[in-house]
């Protein structure tokens, strides 16, 4: 164990759960989703409890401060410094709230009340709390926007939260929790919906918070590469149960439960026996792995995806002028091949896929669809095209028509292209339903009724009705537990290898693009910045920004999730003494670009 984690076994707990039991009243039954739930958090310590989604590591965290639904009860015992929570009146709940435990939420949009600046919904929080001026509430606000690294604090305390990106958002989220200097912090899912590199800084920020706060850290999760960067101890949760418990070294080097094998067996792993991701100069010391299988082969076909000097821009609204996403774009994918496009949010590869299926129209340059120039293209044309391509969605929970059955949904684009109808209609959406392995029974249930993983499911094989000869894959499985991921992952080859399909696969998880992808292709604020084949990319990477993507994923071993921090430290630190250089040049000898860049430096995560 670490330094750290010995000293705080040596204090008091902050935290002592004993017997905890969390039930929801249903159709006239209790039913169970946490049993005999018994831990403990110390200061400065991080505690990572992990399982998949219904395994009950919110809910048996959320009971501790009351914010249970109304039909859920909580039972057993959890002392917060020898004061018994389970049973207090929401008044005293409501004094221990942000005083003694403090929360960050997994989607801090929702979270964060969005007609309020973040600046007064920090001080709404400590005028609760404390007796403290306006004056002083302001000060200590921007002190702690400053403590969580926004940039430009003094400017930022007055935006909205929508006005920030989804990093800062985070970080505001994160101040708000630290206002009152919390015994306990719980962080539920707190990195699940950022890229990489923002998911880099919010865990080095908590690292960080751990040594500055001595609090004890609450991590809830499903994400075991941030397990492995956080956490010092860790429980393994499983239909209500805790199932393992102990070091992270022993709970990745030597899991004891098949549940936590099969767990971590499932974490895609991103240059597993790689040695050192990449030197500075671009190379890369590797030892050779087994290559995954190619999917299809495009050798000797076509090209279905052709993009050159592609521009694509979100058309002007009202006084908001029209905005560039995509500038100079030259990409091509052939009959059967799989292209992974990763980048940040924002950087412009979703905006390349809603383009491919003529959601966003092309400015500039060239888009060719399966033969169709799509710059211009005409609606009877257009409708062609679709016949040819299709696009499975990032979150199928909201791209599913809510009130259609999923055997409608799926067969809906038969019906309106005019393929099939009646029986066979119905005949077609059960062969679907068998090829993305759900049962027939399905077909009559709402999308309301399906886990997130049978949901992807009804996305695929809708996107499948029309036999595309070009798929685009938007982020399908970045909402989605690891096990059930790795079934997704598992689904999709075996339907690539079947229909042979052309895949743009759009994401920001560069071990899942490496199980897919037999070339990738690198976006960086609306330009391609580097491509070539997976083998490159991922272990001669020739850009600096693809290096630091690739250092800034994390992996599911700590001792090698250590490394992994010090080089992504060491990149950044060069980047910035080069960046520093460049600074030194005055304003007034700078191209436009380079201006731009200081800018979005200063204004970005």
């Amino acid at each position: 164990m670490t330094t750290d984690t010995t000293a705080a076994t040596a204090t008091e707990p902050i935290l002592a759960v004993d017997n905890l039991g969390v039930e929801f009243w249903v159709d006239g039954e209790w039913y169970p989703a946490a049993i005999d739930v018994s831990y403990e958090v110390r200061p400065g310590e991080v505690l990572a409890i992990v399982g998949e989604s219904g395994s009950g590591k919110t809910q048996s965290s959320m009971s501790l401060i009351g914010l249970l639904p109304s039909n859920g009860r909580a039972t057993g015992s959890a002392r917060l410094g020898g004061r018994e929570l389970i049973g207090l009146s929401h008044s005293k709940l409501r004094h221990i709230r942000g005083n003694d435990v403090a929360v960050i939420f997994q989607e801090p949009m929702t979270a964060l009340n969005p007609v309020y600046t973040v600046g007064f919904q920090i001080i709404e929080t400590l005028r609760t709390h404390r007796e403290i001026g306006p004056k002083q509430a302001r000060e200590r606000a921007v002190e702690l926007l400053k403590l969580v690294e926004i940039p430009n604090p003094e400017l930022s305390v007055d935006k909205y939260p929508h006005q920030l990106s989804g990093g800062q958002r985070q970080r505001a989220m994160i101040a708000q929790a630290l206002a009152l200097d919390p015994k306990l912090l719980i962080a539920d899912e707190p990195t699940t919906a950022l890229d990489v590199t923002v998911q880099a800084e919010i865990l080095k920020l908590m690292r960080d918070l751990r040594h500055r706060i001595d609090s004890g850290i609450l991590l809830i999760t499903h994400d075991m590469g941030v397990v492995a960067d956080l956490a010092d101890r860790i429980l393994v949760m499983k239909d209500g149960r805790i199932v393992e418990r102990g070091t992270a070294d022993e709970i990745f080097n030597r899991p004891q439960h098949p549940y936590t094998q099969q767990l971590l067996a499932a974490v895609p792993h991103l240059l597993s026996h790689t040695e050192e991701v990449a030197s500075p100069a671009g190379t890369a010391q590797v030892t050779e792995r087994a290559r995954p299988a190619a999917h299809g082969t495009a050798e000797g076909g076509s090209d279905v995806f052709v993009a050159k000097g592609l521009a694509i821009e979100y058309p002007k609204r009202g006084r908001i002028p029209a905005f560039r996403a995509v500038d100079g774009i030259d990409l091509t994918i052939g009959e059967g091949e799989v292209v992974g496009l990763v980048g940040e949010s924002g950087s412009g590869k979703t905006t390349v896929g809603r383009a491919a299926v003529g959601l966003l129209p092309v400015v500039d340059g060239s888009l060719t669809i399966g033969g169709h120039e799509m710059k211009g293209i005409g609606t009877k044309e257009l409708r062609e095209v679709r016949n040819h391509v299709s696009i499975v969605f990032q979150d199928p929970g909201s791209s599913l028509n809510p009130r259609l059955p999923i055997g409608e949904s799926i067969g809906e684009p038969l019906f309106l292209h005019k393929i099939a109808k009646g029986a066979e209609l119905d005949r077609r959406v059960e062969s679907l339903l068998d090829q993305v392995h759900l049962a027939r029974s399905m077909r009559n249930r709402y999308p309301h009724e399906l886990s997130g993983g049978q949901r992807q499911r009804v996305g695929i094989a809708r996107a499948l009705a029309l036999s595309p000869k070009l798929l685009v894959a938007d982020e399908p499985t970045s909402a989605l537990d690891v096990s059930v991921q790795a079934k997704v992952l598992e689904l999709f080859q075996e339907l690539q290898r079947e229909y042979g399909f052309a895949c743009l696969f759009i994401s920001h998880d560069l071990a899942v693009v490496e199980i897919l992808s037999e070339r990738i292709a690198v976006m960086h604020k609306g330009r391609l910045v580097e491509q070539g084949p997976r083998e490159q990319i991922l272990r001669a990477p020739q850009e600096d920004y693809t290096r630091r993507l690739l250092a800034a994923v994390p992996v599911p071993d700590p001792a090698e999730q250590r490394k992994r921090r010090e080089t992504r430290d060491r990149l950044l630190e060069e980047e910035a003494a080069r960046m520093g250089m460049r600074e030194t040049v005055p304003p007034t000898d700078r191209s436009d670009v380079e201006r731009l860049e200081i800018q979005n430096r200063t204004d970005q995560d």
